[in-house]
């Protein structure tokens, strides 16, 4: 039987500076997540890549290292390479058009204004992928996005991001585990 191969995706932007972003929680989840596993990453200058091999699953963990902006080279590079399809590929990212702390996972969409989520559909050619949406809250005007995304989370907000971490891993497995249990339906040929 082959095996299931799955990309997960973290978009943030990379370095110390951007660490505690809102616009990095892609990043802090994806770490999470590598964290209770027994993989590494292994990075380049485009990104940095980690797999597991579990019960006839591939799981990929990606974070790209260039801009959000340019986050869709690395994803369809990966995918291409390993023949993920979109289907079976999750981006975690961040959402302003939802409150501190609103998770939902959607299949396909829009970019709704999210330059990362932007280049990953124009690089991968659709939006059919998988997206956990981690709600960063809203600034009052639409001028003020920019700096708010790229602000780090409030006192306040920063308390419940542990918690908020292990919800979202929670949906990340309950995904990983719906994506498997569909590779291995039998096929009604």
């Amino acid at each position: 039987m082959a095996n299931l191969k799955l990309l997960l995706v973290g978009i943030g932007n990379p370095g110390p500076k951007y660490a505690y972003n809102r616009h990095n929680i892609g990043f802090v989840i994806l770490d999470s997540l590598l964290n209770s596993s027994s993989a590494s990453y292994q990075t380049n200058s485009k990104y940095s890549l980690a797999r597991t091999d579990e019960e006839g699953v591939t799981i990929f963990y990606l974070k790209p290292l260039e801009f959000m902006n340019l986050s869709g080279k690395a994803v369809a590079e990966i995918a291409k390479k390993n023949g993920i399809s979109p289907e079976n590929i999750l981006v975690i990212h961040d959402e302003i058009d939802f409150e501190f702390g609103k998770l939902k996972l959607k299949e396909g969409g829009g970019h709704a204004g999210h330059n990362g989520l932007r280049n990953i559909v124009e690089k991968l050619g659709t939006n059919t992928f998988f997206r956990l949406r981690f709600g960063v809250g809203k600034p009052s005007t639409a001028s003020e996005v920019s700096d708010y995304v790229l602000s780090n989370f409030f006192p306040e907000e920063k308390e419940k991001i542990p918690e908020l971490v292990q919800v979202s891993l929670q949906k990340i497995y309950d995904w990983v585990r719906e994506r498997k249990n569909e590779f291995q339906k039998p096929s009604d040929i």
